[in-house]
């Protein structure tokens, strides 16, 4: 078992707060990182708060949260104060897809969708916003991913090339296409998630946690002005 999990599984097995026993490769990096470590209540996994631009962000790693992601779920947030009416989201295809089928689903049976209390905000982005592209943006990043977005320019200006290039080549050929993820733009925040195997371990943790900082540093520096 690859040491970052070794340290999880031995800190959810301890009382909630501050993490004694870290593991030295995951204690560098938070440690470069300027991350604080900490349990989730109840041991549910871990919470790993740091900054970009000063800016707090949150991430955590633990039981999904969503019904779409199977298993362990990365998810990141972090609040800009952007502008709150600029919506974007970026899903893998297979994951577009499969929402698609679930909000056809729904469509056909009026009384579960009043009903059901659980339906994920991504179905309700399905049929708010078109797919928007733009010239210039690369085929194995479309072929990957669809963008939703109401102004195209909005995408734009906060998909620039760095991040679309850390969003399609991950260090790790499990993180493949198939795999669910979603990064959004949403109510001045973004947030990411994405399905977490264990067996990805630090790499693709530390890219995660990169691209997730590459999006707040874009949407300060990109959307503050185009907003």
């Amino acid at each position: 078992m690859h040491a970052l999990w070794q340290f999880v599984n031995g800190a959810i097995a301890g009382l909630s707060g501050p993490v004694d026993g870290m593991d030295p490769e995951l204690a560098g990096w938070a440690h470069s990182k300027g991350i604080s470590v900490r349990t989730l209540p109840q041991r549910q996994g871990l919470s790993m708060l740091g900054q970009t631009m000063g800016f707090p962000w949150r991430i955590e790693l633990g039981p999904s949260s969503r019904a779409y992601i199977p298993g362990q779920e990365f998810r990141a947030r972090a609040n800009l104060g952007l502008n709150p009416e600029i919506a974007v989201l970026v899903l893998n295809r297979p994951l577009k897809e499969a929402l698609a089928d679930r909000a056809y689903e729904l469509y056909t049976d009026t009384l579960r969708t009043h009903v059901d209390p659980n339906l994920p905000e991504e179905l309700r982005w399905l049929s708010l916003y078109p797919e928007v592209a733009w010239k210039g943006l690369p085929t194995a990043f479309c072929d990957r991913y669809a963008i939703l977005a109401e102004q195209a320019a909005h995408a734009q200006c906060w998909l620039q090339n760095g991040l679309l290039a850390k969003l399609s080549n991950w260090p790790d050929s499990k993180q493949g296409a198939h795999v669910p993820f979603t990064l959004m733009l949403l109510r001045g925040k973004i947030y990411l998630r994405m399905q977490y195997n264990p067996a990805m371990g630090m790499q693709t943790l530390e890219h995660a946690t990169a691209a997730f900082e590459l999006a707040c540093e874009l949407g300060m520096t990109g959307l503050r002005v185009a907003s």
